[in-house]
């Protein structure tokens, strides 16, 4: 395991291409629920399979492209990183689903556009 030091943004692609998991194990508090978590996007957008708790959001963003499990549960956040360690068609199958999801869902153009919908939407009614 490595702690890197701050990095520019503009080398985290590069940074999320080398790394063999993304792991967000995020906790609820109670004034603070995991939100979007673009982190989540970038890394699979790189094609870095991802292990996210069932914290707020994660698990919608992530949708069927990485690895769940319970918030808080250390067990259960072990298995699901030895699953990926031991099996590299589940590796690369997540990391395909991954990139997929992005190219699907979340593009500037998807955003975009669904922001578009979301004010004509309010405009109408």
């Amino acid at each position: 395991m490595n702690f890197c030091a701050w990095m520019p943004s503009v080398e985290m692609p590069d940074f999320y291409r080398r790394i063999h998991a993304l792991v967000v194990p995020s906790r609820t508090q109670p004034n603070w629920k995991e939100q979007f978590g673009r982190v989540i996007v970038e890394a699979m957008a790189c094609g870095a399979p991802v292990v996210g708790s069932d914290s707020g959001a994660i698990p919608e963003v992530m949708g069927d492209a990485g690895l769940i499990f319970p918030e808080g549960d250390v067990d259960a956040l072990r298995q699901a990183l030895a699953r990926l360690m031991r099996d590299p068609a589940l590796w690369a199958d997540r990391a395909a689903r991954g990139r997929a999801r992005v190219r699907a869902q979340f593009t500037q153009a998807r955003v975009a556009s669904e922001t578009v919908r979301v004010y004509r939407e309010m405009l109408a009614t």
